[in-house]
């Protein structure tokens, strides 16, 4: 799965979310920024990252009643937005 732009907020949540989600991925998270954050994708940034992931947790909470994986989610999108620490989109 090779990115248009790497170093993208966006795509690195896309990256993250996609082994969880799989294909799916890419429209979820365009969804969650479209519908939550009033953006487009394209206008992700570091800023934005706890909020969304707050928003994530929430809906894939009502999608599995896996604890474990919705917390092993939000820590690797958690450790995307300490590693994104200075960048934004």
């Amino acid at each position: 799965m090779a990115a248009s732009q790497p170093d993208s907020v966006y795509d690195q949540v896309v990256q993250v979310t996609h082994a969880y989600l799989g294909p799916t991925a890419d429209r979820f998270i365009a969804r969650q920024v479209e519908d939550h954050l009033h953006k487009s994708p394209s206008e992700l940034s570091q800023a934005d990252l706890l909020s969304l992931i707050d928003w994530i947790k929430a809906v894939v909470s009502l999608l599995t009643e896996d604890g474990d994986i919705i917390e092993e989610y939000t820590n690797e999108l958690r450790k995307l937005a300490a590693r994104t620490g200075g960048k934004h989109g």
